[in-house]
């Protein structure tokens, strides 16, 4: 049997494929459900095999990771952060991802707090008293790091699910 072990990530953008010419009819848009159906069945088997810090921890570094790919596939270099929020605020507003906000910006310190509402990942879920936007902090993680080359650290503050009606998140350079 092939495993495909490796001790650095192999993923980038190229790997998803040409969606038009595999999907002709049914196109690149499916229904949220799926896309919550795989994440949530992940995180529960991920949680039961090695415990809520771990499923956690691989969340987060998978969205860290598509953050970056993101970035370099989708995002064009830019050196004016204003540039790259609104680019960054149209390609997750045309793909449906959510509609980004940003509600603060210390340009001294690189800390943003911004907002994410018709979150993909828990817009619509019920009240869990936990944030669960786990996989999207490593996503906004990986954004801003590999648009500025410094790391970055997202950690939500409010979620759909604790009772907000959108995500926010503080984004700064990691300690």
């Amino acid at each position: 049997m092939f495993k495909e072990e490796r001790d650095s990530a192999k993923f980038e953008w190229s790997m998803i494929g040409d969606i038009n010419e595999g999907r002709p009819n049914l196109g690149a848009v499916m229904d949220v459900a799926v896309y919550r159906l795989m994440q949530f069945t992940m995180r529960d088997v991920m949680i039961q095999k090695y415990g809520v810090e771990a499923a956690d921890s691989l969340l987060f570094d998978a969205g860290e990771l598509a953050g970056k790919e993101f970035c370099k596939a989708l995002v064009t270099p830019t050196d004016d952060i204003n540039d790259f929020v609104k680019q960054v605020q149209g390609l997750l507003k045309d793909m449906k991802i959510g509609i980004v906000r940003v509600e603060q910006f210390d340009p001294e310190t690189m800390k943003i707090i911004l907002t994410v509402a018709e979150d993909l990942d828990c817009s619509g879920l019920m009240l869990c008293e936990e944030t669960v936007c786990t996989y999207d902090e490593g996503f906004l993680s990986g954004l801003l790091t590999q648009h500025t080359g410094t790391n970055f650290k997202a950690t939500e503050v409010d979620c759909w699910c604790t009772g907000a009606r959108v995500c926010r998140f503080e984004v700064q350079p990691a300690a």
